[in-house]
């Protein structure tokens, strides 16, 4: 991607989760005239709030976001689809001479934003069907270890209880007779017509980890087991996809007696410790990132990030 001084900016603030990318967008934003665009495929979905982390009503009066909220807990999530709704928005905060600020928390969304899509196979539900039943005649992880022999590297990049992505990914594989990687590399249109900054919150690892203990037991606090009690209650499937995101499988579990509040609370943790060690793996190989060593809410952090936008506002 090429750029000039003339092009407007856009900002791109990675890493991991807990590791305050809101906190440091919502600063930029006020001292810049800036908006922030959620580039998280979980803070998608309405009625999935506190377990995703999406800024509370205040922020969100304080500074415009966008990209929350769009999608019902039984629509599909794509990287497409992502791609055209943030690229709506970024056409209509240029109009009005906005700094847009995306909080990225899902790597393969802003590179679909920023390097274009490839032409991938259409869906086969045949193969999908065959998929589901192999999953579920072989157990927990067949789907990940199948990736993993096709794939390697996009396994890296989905959880193993993500079926979903799953599923898709050896689809392409299947269907292309190529590793999804390889097939994503081909064929993209990147995004023009911005200067791409990208800012990296890449905290100390047992500071970032006891952030995100501390930061599982304030969602409980707050009501988290209460707000997936009420998604039930309302009548939503179990098998909506928002349930497979961390901490929604686990309160759902221990809603059904499955679990204990604790064990609940230790694998919430725990799936979320891992989580972000993948984010920071996919994140440490984007190029042409400023690393700042510190959480995004620091006064360090946040007087770095105000110097690197400055001297490329003024360049």
């Amino acid at each position: 991607m090429t750029a000039t001084a003339t092009e407007p900016i856009l900002l791109a603030i990675v890493g991991p989760t807990a590791s305050g990318k809101s906190a440091l967008a919502l600063f930029l934003a006020t001292e810049f005239s800036g908006e922030i665009l959620a580039c998280d495929s979980t803070q998608l979905y309405r009625g999935f709030n506190i377990g995703t982390a999406k800024p509370i009503p205040a922020d969100r009066r304080q500074v415009p976001h966008h990209l929350l909220d769009v999608l019902d807990p039984g629509e599909p999530s794509t990287a497409g689809d992502y791609r055209e709704r943030a690229l709506a928005v970024l056409a209509d905060l240029r109009a009005r001479h906005r700094l847009p600020i995306f909080t990225v928390g899902t790597g393969l969304y802003l590179r679909a934003l920023l390097e274009g899509l490839a032409d991938l196979p259409q869906r086969s539900e045949d193969l999908r069907e065959r998929l589901r039943a192999s999953a579920a005649e072989h157990g927990p992880g067949h789907l990940h270890r199948m990736l993993q022999h096709l794939d390697p590297l996009a396994a890296q990049q989905i959880a193993a209880p993500d079926e979903q992505k799953l599923i898709r990914a050896i689809e392409i594989c299947m269907l292309s007779g190529k590793p999804l990687t390889q097939v994503q590399q081909a064929g993209r249109t990147p995004l023009t017509g911005w200067r791409i900054l990208k800012l990296g919150l890449d905290p100390p690892r047992e500071a970032l980890y006891q952030r995100i203990h501390a930061r599982t037991d304030s969602m409980l606090r707050a009501g988290w087991r209460d707000e997936v009690r009420g998604l039930l209650a309302a009548g939503l499937s179990e098998n909506a996809k928002p349930f497979d995101f961390i901490g929604y499988r686990e309160l759902r579990a221990h809603l059904r007696g499955e679990l204990t509040l604790d064990q609940a609370r230790e694998l919430i943790q725990q799936g979320t410790r891992q989580y972000a060690k993948r984010q920071r793996t996919w994140f440490r190989r984007e190029s042409g990132v400023h690393w700042l060593t510190n959480f995004g809410d620091s006064p360090e952090t946040q007087s770095a990030a105000l110097d690197l936008l400055r001297s490329h506002s003024s360049s």
